[in-house]
């Protein structure tokens, strides 16, 4: 999503939630670190659902489309398409990323200037730049775990 993974998340498969435990969770986690993706997503059509910050509620729909061929030369998750920009990082949630698009859009809304310069100036929420994600997961640390 290119969000910063500093809020709280979790992972929820036939009843059962991953992600990172802690003594006054409501819900029995499972530790997300222990568990990869590929044994809760095998087969096409498979899915689960994400929640990211859970005081925004960013709720996903997680489907896995298609398995590719295996490669031994795949070390790193690659992003094959999208649509989108992601939402900036604590906008709200939903509700709020509609009201953030509503003043960014109007130049003439009294908040559109500051909304402007918190999002890090001009938000273009059609734009979708796949080299972009990629070099962003290069960059980032994986572990070299492989399923055949």
């Amino acid at each position: 999503m290119g969000w910063t993974d500093s809020h709280l998340h979790q992972f929820e498969k036939d009843g059962a939630h991953y992600g990172v435990p802690d003594e006054e969770d409501v819900v029995e986690m499972i530790d997300a670190g222990r568990v990869s993706l590929a044994t809760l997503l095998e087969a096409e059509g498979d899915s689960l659902v994400y929640t990211y910050d859970f005081g925004d509620g960013w709720r996903h729909d997680v489907v896995l489309e298609k398995i590719l061929g295996w490669s031994d030369k795949a070390t790193r998750p690659e992003c094959v398409g999208g649509d989108r920009h992601c939402p900036p990082e604590d906008v709200g949630g939903p509700r709020g990323y509609e009201q953030f698009l509503e003043v960014i859009f109007d130049p003439t809304h009294q908040d559109h200037v500051n909304m402007v310069r918190w999002a890090g100036g001009r938000f273009h929420a059609e734009d979708f730049d796949l080299k972009d994600v990629n070099l962003s997961l290069a960059r980032m640390r994986w572990p070299v775990r492989c399923y055949k």
